[in-house]
């Protein structure tokens, strides 16, 4: 049976931090919005953006603030605190806002979230950016979201079309199998299908084990197993790939689309061949229209998001030819 790509219509709600969104509320007043770069494609999802220093109350512009005695974990504990440059202790404040920024987040329905590496709230693995110091990461509202097994991603990768094609595929790909019901041996089989080409591509070793342990289940196994493969397989898509495994794996698929379908893309090139990581998105964005419109599995990105208008054009030309 030959498995087709999984198509979601359903925009995914996206957390971040607001500072990175283009709102002016760091302690200086300033921000950079890191969604302009995307163009059209930032329509493709709904955007939650939070500030835990503005729900803090502590207001723009204000004093930056700093983790003292430990990091964001330690602050939850109550082995750390938090001061301003002036020395004030703000510690129940930032917590406070960090609790209501959540709740937001919630509200929104996101398991996803942008943040702002280097804040000492948002930061995930900075939490400072005064030269090359990483500070006590993570941040408050960091640690939060890490306990709350987010999908965490730099803002910063949004930067470069290569990063940002990695993040997107593997969140749709998490959000996708997290929010999937699986009642039977055969159904986690077939997401598996789906899901094993990209996990290959992320950790072999990893896959190729899975793989022989999944053969040697049976129906007993599944109710004990399913838990603990979800959590593994999601943990594993948090993870970023490499320009040379996605290379790789992008003309590894397109052999496979080309012997199976006898079809050709012209504007997709062999790993060898030499490019900047802008031309190799575009042919990762031209390989996932490929498989849309020609209804084939992609592995390496193996869910894609299309809204209904889009996938309604492509049937129309499909049954105009």
């Amino acid at each position: 049976m030959e498995h087709h790509p999984v198509v979601l219509t359903e925009k995914i709600a996206i957390g971040i931090s607001m500072c990175a969104m283009g709102c002016p509320v760091r302690y200086n007043g300033k921000a950079i919005d890191v969604l302009t770069v995307l163009g059209r494609e930032r329509q493709d999802f709904i955007w939650c953006p939070v500030c835990p220093e503005c729900l803090a109350g502590l207001g723009v512009t204000r004093d930056p603030i700093h983790l003292t005695s430990g990091c964001g974990d330690d602050v939850w504990t109550g082995e750390a605190g938090i001061r301003n440059r002036g020395g004030k202790v703000v510690t129940e404040a930032v917590i406070e806002g960090c609790k209501d920024s959540l709740k937001a987040l919630q509200r929104c329905n996101t398991k996803a979230f942008v943040y702002m590496d280097g804040s000492p709230s948002c930061g995930v693995y900075r939490t400072t950016l005064k030269n090359t110091r990483r500070g006590n990461p993570p941040g408050v509202f960091g640690s939060l979201l890490l306990k709350e097994g987010y999908f965490l991603i730099p803002s910063s990768d949004l930067q470069s079309p290569l990063k940002w094609w990695d993040w997107r595929r593997r969140l749709l790909a998490f959000h996708w199998f997290a929010n999937l019901q699986l009642s039977g041996l055969q159904e986690l089989y077939d997401a598996w299908y789906r899901l094993k080409f990209l996990c290959q591509e992320l950790d072999n070793t990893w896959a190729r084990e899975m793989g022989r342990t999944l053969a040697t289940l049976s129906k007993e196994d599944f109710a004990s197993f399913e838990p603990e493969f979800r959590l593994q397989v999601l943990n594993l898509l948090r993870r970023p790939s490499t320009p040379a495994k996605i290379t790789n794996s992008l003309w590894k698929h397109y052999s496979h689309y080309r012997k199976s379908r006898g079809k050709r893309v012209e504007e997709i090139n062999s790993p060898d061949f030499k490019r900047n990581v802008t031309t190799i998105a575009k042919e990762l964005l031209k390989m996932e229209r490929t498989a849309v419109e020609d209804d084939f599995l992609f592995g390496a990105s193996p869910v894609i998001y299309r809204d209904q208008r889009r996938l309604e054009a492509i049937e129309k030309r499909k049954t105009e030819e």
